[in-house]
């Protein structure tokens, strides 16, 4: 059915739904009073009322209009055809260009009957549009994935180079741009670009006759090479404005923090500046404080152990830590473990550098080592303001372990982070920091070590098989054989952009104290404790968790093997 043959019937969706018994009159006269007052289309109204889900909705529509309902998750799309579209259109009314049909297009969209729409595309596109029902989530995924600002990252790009190409162009003039300036409007796509992409950070590179902008997404770092070179030091010294950082000091490093707007979410950029070679490299970590929530059933640890951690939480002293390298999602787990805590009941304080997310009814607190604002100073402070539960950011040193280890002691749950590969080996860093063992023994309640693995794109999952060395050690790790499973990696799509990835899941390691372990702790014995903690009956290491997610086919063995790399052998095979 095409554009024409519904402006012909005169189509309602109220009617069409009645009419094939999905609600009842009275249903739809309290839909259509409530879209009055919201403004809402119809089926948005009808979905918010719970009359009817969105499936049964769409397959209703296909089946009455007599048009296809086209899964957006596994559909392989021509990207130039589909970008024919101008993206404000496709966002404006929730469509996408799936393939030519014919003398048309086959257009993939969230509202059927939206016949203005179809008149828009087929004026704009010149091609009579044959509509296909569509899901709102998986298009709007879809948008996201396939209209990249790259080209127009280039274009402005071009134009700002030839701005500072003028002999009269001042650099300091950068200050005052207003928001129509290159140098503004390269920066807002390069934020939009990487939000569109669910980067965590963007790196600005100045190298020889080029600038590198590279965005980390699910943790590995994703580049575009610019032969405008002369963009570099406009960009670093429009961000160091913004950061209100020094800009005539291009010899030490500085690090500076500001507010921007983007695609409707609130984003604090904490900006890091560093000279090298050929200008000054600027990270920028992008923090988005727009309705974050943190929820442990997010973290996606396994329930067994998600049930444990959370009884380690309700503890009323001691001491919990979190481990793992950076980038891990170890500020994650401790701001998830403090929303569940969190309640008029308790006092919660956190001294953090920096303070990455805003937590209600918490009070933050960020240290500031040009101050002497230490993370000791801040914890001593701290345990006077009568707390229930302290967080405390990064141990870093034997005063910072020693004061959070107190006071673990005299009735108070503390939570910190601590840099090691795994679990076993935190509670000797303590020791090995300095600190007294009988101190660590006694305040310590356990350690939680986490991953963070990429999942395999779903899109474009095929089976693998490990060779006979990679198949041997993975059998030794899982302790039976897997010679007749078929593992999962992603071959490469559009969805992932050819990374073979789409997402990531955390992978832990859980180790609570007991009596055993606290023994060897005393005596500053590691291999009595590594022994005793192999012992208990639900201790699993980091690597066999990674091995679970990949025989279930969510990872691959390559991120297994990475997860393996940073731990000694004798980590692995517990």
């Amino acid at each position: 059915m095409t554009a024409q043959d519904m402006r012909q019937r005169k189509i309602r969706l109220g009617d069409l739904l009645v009419q094939a018994g999905l609600i009842s009159e009275a249903q739809l006269q309290q839909a259509l009073q409530d879209q009055k007052r919201t403004g809402s289309k119809l089926g948005r109204t009808v979905l918010d009322l719970g009359f009817i889900d969105e499936g049964r909705l769409l397959r209703a529509l296909s089946e009455q209009l007599q048009i296809p309902f086209v899964e957006l998750k596994h559909y392989k799309f021509d990207n130039q055809l589909t970008q024919s579209l101008p993206e404000a259109v496709a966002r404006r009314f929730r469509v996408i260009v799936l393939s030519r049909q014919g003398d048309g297009l086959l257009v993939g969209m969230t509202d059927p009957l939206d016949i203005f729409a179809q008149d828009e595309i087929e004026r704009l596109l010149g091609k009579r549009v044959h509509p296909a029902v569509v899901r709102e989530s998986e298009l709007l995924g879809a948008l996201d994935q396939l209209y990249r600002r790259t080209s127009e990252i280039a274009s402005l790009a071009g134009e700002l180079e030839g701005e500072l190409q003028e002999s009269d162009f001042d650099l300091s003039r950068l200050g005052e741009s207003n928001s129509d300036a290159p140098v503004v409007r390269l920066l807002q796509t390069l934020f939009e670009d990487a939000v569109q992409m669910k980067a965590s950070d963007i790196h600005i590179e100045p190298d020889e006759g080029v600038v590198r902008i590279r965005q980390r997404i699910d943790g590995v770092l994703n580049e575009q090479v610019m032969k405008e070179h002369r963009v570099a030091s406009a960009l670093v010294m429009r961000l160091k404005i913004m950061s209100g950082l020094d800009i005539s000091e291009k010899r030490l490093p500085q690090d500076g923090r500001f507010n921007i707007r983007v695609k409707n979410r609130n984003l604090d950029v904490r900006v890091s500046t560093m000279p090298v070679q050929f200008g000054e490299s600027v990270v920028m970590r992008l923090l988005d404080q727009s309705g974050a929530m943190f929820k442990l059933e997010g973290t996606g640890m396994p329930p067994a152990m998600l049930e444990r951690f959370r009884r380690l939480l309700q503890r009323p002293h001691g001491m919990v830590l979190v481990t793992g390298p950076t980038g891990s999602g170890k500020t994650t787990t401790l701001y998830a473990g403090l929303s569940e805590l969190n309640s008029p009941e308790k006092k919660i304080i956190t001294v953090e550098d920096p303070v990455e997310y805003r937590l209600p009814r918490v009070n933050q607190v960020q240290v500031n080592a040009k101050i002497e604002l230490t993370f000791a100073r801040v914890l001593r402070a701290a345990l006077r303001q009568d707390p229930d539960i302290v967080l405390v950011g990064e141990i870093r040193d034997q005063e910072t372990a020693e004061i959070g280890l107190r006071a673990a002691l005299t009735g108070h749950l503390v939570l910190s982070t601590l840099h090691t590969n795994d679990a076993l080996t935190s509670a000797m860093r303590l020791i090995d920091m300095g600190v007294e063992p009988f101190l660590v023994a006694t305040a310590l309640n356990a350690v939680l070590a986490q991953r963070l693995i990429r999942r395999v794109c779903e899109n474009c999952m095929e089976d693998d098989q490990p060779d006979p060395r990679q198949l041997a050690w993975l059998e030794a790790l899982h302790g039976g054989s897997l010679r007749d499973h078929r593992f999962k990696r992603g071959n490469g799509c559009h969805q992932c952009h050819n990374s073979g990835y789409a997402g990531r899941v955390g992978v832990y390691e859980l180790l609570e104290l007991d009596e055993p372990m606290i023994a060897a702790l005393r005596r500053g014995d590691p291999q009595g404790f590594a022994e005793a903690a192999r012992q208990q009956a639900h201790y699993r290491p980091l690597a066999a968790c990674a091995l679970d997610y990949a025989i279930a086919g969510v990872t691959s063995i390559e991120e297994v093997l990475k997860v393996c790399a940073t731990l000694a052998d004798d980590e692995v095979i517990a």
